[in-house]
């Protein structure tokens, strides 16, 4: 067996158990320091698939950026458990429902990467992952997504903006 599926399989493992301590720890504060570890290890997936440009802006804006955000509002909230209204049966319905519907999903995935195995990509060049190749790829056929895009993040800062001046 090879370093790379041995590293593979060790940060998968991370992620899921990251992951899953994300959602199973009552304290929010710890719940953000595990996503924070579900990112590192996403990051060293990008990493392995020769995408160094994504791994790198990973750690920088999700696991720097965002989860400080996170952390700032997560400790300017006030949660008591007293001050905070319990939820009704109809909400822990919809929760359990909109989690079946998730769960049904990731299964379809799953049936249809299986279904790919034998099929291979035929790729042109060997850079694959490589910033050069991502650069080509969004300013040729993504130019129009990537300016909406921008335009939609410049409109949500000047709304910030203005509604952080009231």
């Amino acid at each position: 067996m090879a370093i790379t599926h041995i590293i593979f399989w060790f940060l998968t493992a991370l992620a899921l158990v990251s992951a899953l301590m994300v959602l199973l720890s009552k304290n929010p504060v710890y719940s953000v320091l595990w996503l924070v570890a579900v990112f590192f290890a996403i990051s060293g997936h990008y990493i392995l698939l020769n995408a160094q440009f994504l791994a790198i802006v990973n750690m920088i804006v999700y696991a720097g950026a965002i989860m400080v955000l996170f952390l700032f509002v997560i400790m300017l909230m006030n949660l008591d458990k007293e001050t905070e209204p319990q939820k009704d049966i109809w909400m822990k319905i919809a929760g359990a429902v909109s989690g079946g519907c998730l769960l049904m999903m990731f299964i379809a995935l799953v049936k249809q990467a299986t279904e790919m195995t034998g099929k291979t990509a035929l790729l042109k060049t060997g850079s694959i992952g490589l910033i050069e190749n991502l650069g080509k790829a969004l300013f040729s056929d993504y130019v129009v997504p990537f300016e909406i895009s921008s335009v939609l993040f410049l409109s949500a800062m000047v709304g910030a903006v203005v509604i952080g001046k009231k």
